[in-house]
């Protein structure tokens, strides 16, 4: 770039904040996107821990209902 050339800064500024905004995006396709069957598998994943978890409870009464009286 010489020193004559006549650079439009909201054109660069467009062209660097489309860039940013791409970079930014491709990064949480990766850190957050996943397929459907994933989420799915996922979800499944954390019903059965959730199931084997209230299967191990000793009792399903709250404690303060045995506090009253």
């Amino acid at each position: 770039m010489d020193m004559g050339d006549v650079v439009n800064l909201n054109q660069f500024r467009k062209k660097r904040d489309r860039k940013d905004a791409n970079e930014k995006a491709s990064r949480n396709r990766a850190r957050y996107g996943r397929s459907k069957a994933e989420k799915k598998a996922e979800q499944k994943q954390q019903d059965i821990r959730a199931q084997e978890l209230d299967q191990k409870r000793l009792s399903l009464k709250p404690h303060n209902e045995d506090a009253k009286d």
